[in-house]
């Protein structure tokens, strides 16, 4: 009787075992301000090993969207909809309409809050922005550890030096605030945490979600010695022959079409013969900071994948990176800067106690071969390298073409854990989600995708429908029209030749903007402090 109930008991408890096996943890990683070219297996000169073996190992998809900016894509990414739809339409600033409160709203819910209901632990390191009320930070949107930036920007060895006027910044651990202490580096401290978090994580018997959302490489441009090193010097051949060797490397790569063009140098950035000697020099300094920053968010993504091996874990755990908009020509002047910080941004890139940013003359090397950069929807705004790794699913070295967007990530996680998306939540009905898994495509089977794709902020506009995208800059608000699968960097607008089809997709942007809740930016009004 004893065998017998000794095997009814493991029996009984084996399938309960293996469906625990079958829920992978899931790690979502998110560079910011990254560019498209700035990794190695998307063409970068930038040494990233361990990104590259998450590629070589896993799956590359490169015609993968974000929302163009920093807030927006953190709300479409951690909610499954579009960011105007989760409350956040524009920034973290707050506007009397639902779509652009500033905050995720109650009728949205992330990631965590979903896969908490699944039996999962839900962690977060890095940089939140998308709620700077204590009531709206990480631990009240399902997140169960929370170690980061509430804001979105700050000095990496300094981090509640305040960068704008009459402004509080916020590291916080769990719902408290954090005071760093001495030989501080945000992109250090934030992965500290996050493996703490894995290995705190192995008593408990249940899987984890874990969200990094490193800072690095936004602005400041900052990095430590022994990084920067490395790359001094590599930048005095100008800008022209740094984007002429990326597009080399992402044709040889497979990243782009083989007759891919390079898009004109940007109408901001001069010829590099025209500089001086210590302009090329100021030049070569912040783009060796700029890739350092990138090295040392590669070093430590690696010390994550090495407590996941340590603990066993790897196997059974899904990786996903990307970054939340394109490079960022954003320069440090103006009155929206304190004084320190506008005195800060004539020191060198590589002194600590500076606060510079490499303009538009680095992002525009960093989105080859695009126009454009961070906060217009050209493809210089919106894609992103996008790499998911899950060993004994993923065939190694896959490259997809398919568009796909953050929206996305929702329905893959919940498709993953096998765990519904709920109707309502905490006594709210829930917005439908806008995504779909990409499961599918991770086992290499067959995947529809979206009939269509939509972007807009601050009067930007763009709305992708298979290999056609029409595309829109405020003011000017003039449609463009671009065959994607042969002109990815959007140099031949089409619009005048097919007029019936920039109708079309005007009707479907209308219809989508109207669904989602957006209004049309000039219109809106001044905003205020959440």
């Amino acid at each position: 009787m004893r065998k017998v109930f000794l095997l009814l008991t493991v029996a009984f408890l084996t399938p309960v075992a293996v469906f625990a096996q079958q829920k992978p943890n899931i790690i979502i990683i998110l560079a910011d301000d990254m560019g498209y070219s700035d990794i190695g297996c998307f063409g970068s000169e930038t040494q990233t090993p361990n990104l590259d073996a998450l590629a070589k190992e896993g799956l590359r998809m490169t015609q993968f969207y974000n929302a163009s900016r920093c807030c927006p894509t953190r709300a479409s990414l951690l909610t499954g909809l579009y960011q105007h739809q989760a409350g956040v339409g524009d920034m973290v600033n707050h506007r009397d309409v639902p779509a652009y409160q500033g905050y995720l709203n109650k009728n949205c819910v992330t990631i965590a809050e979903a896969l908490k209901q699944g039996g999962y632990n839900t962690l977060m390191a890095g940089k939140w922005h998308v709620g700077t009320n204590p009531e709206h930070w990480p631990v009240k949107r399902g997140f169960d550890h929370y170690f980061g930036l509430i804001d979105g920007a700050s000095s990496y060895f300094n981090p509640t030096m305040p960068y704008r006027p009459n402004q509080k910044l916020t590291i916080a651990l769990d719902d408290k605030e954090f005071t760093p202490g001495p030989n501080w580096y945000s992109t250090n401290a934030y992965a500290d945490y996050a493996v703490k978090f894995i290995d705190d994580n192995k008593t408990t018997g249940k899987p984890f979600f874990l969200y990094m959302a490193f800072t690095s490489p936004h602005w400041p441009v900052q990095a430590l010695p022994e990084d920067i090193a490395k790359y001094k010097g590599k930048y005095l051949k100008g800008w022209d022959k740094l984007r002429e060797e990326r597009l080399a490397r992402q044709k040889e790569l497979g990243i782009v079409n083989k007759d891919e063009k390079l898009s004109p140098r940007d109408k901001s950035v001069p010829e590099w013969d025209s500089l001086t000697p210590e302009e090329k020099e100021r030049f070569d300094t912040k783009m060796a900071v700029y890739a350092a920053m990138i090295d040392r968010m590669d070093q430590n993504i690696g010390r994550i994948r090495a407590k996941l091996k340590e603990l066993g874990e790897d196997k059974n755990t899904v990786i996903m990176f990307l970054s939340d908009n394109g490079a960022s020509n954003e320069s440090i002047k103006g009155p929206g800067f304190t004084p320190e910080v506008l005195a800060a941004n004539n020191k060198p890139a590589s002194d600590p106690t500076s606060f510079t940013s490499y303009e538009s003359l680095g992002a525009n090397v960093s989105d080859t071969p695009f126009r454009l950069f961070k906060h217009w929807e050209y493809e210089g705004g919106t894609a992103t390298p996008f790499i998911a790794w899950y060993p004994g699913v993923i065939q190694p070295g896959s490259l997809v073409s398919k568009p796909a967007h953050i929206i996305d990530l929702m329905a893959t996680c919940l498709d993953l854990a096998k765990v519904s998306y709920p109707k309502v939540y905490n006594g709210n009905s829930i917005t439908p989600t806008e995504g779909i898994s990409l499961v599918p495509v991770f086992k290499g089977q067959t995947w529809k995708g979206h009939n269509g794709l939509f972007f807009e902020h601050e009067g930007n506009r763009a709305v992708r429908q298979g290999d056609w995208k029409l595309v829109s800059q405020r003011p000017a608000n003039k449609w463009e029209l671009y065959n994607i699968s042969t002109d990815r960097s959007e140099l031949n607008d089409l619009a005048a030749k097919y007029p019936e089809k920039v109708i079309e997709l005007t009707k479907m942007y209308n219809e989508w903007a109207s669904r989602a809740g957006v209004v049309e930016f000039d219109k809106l009004g001044k905003s205020k402090g959440e």
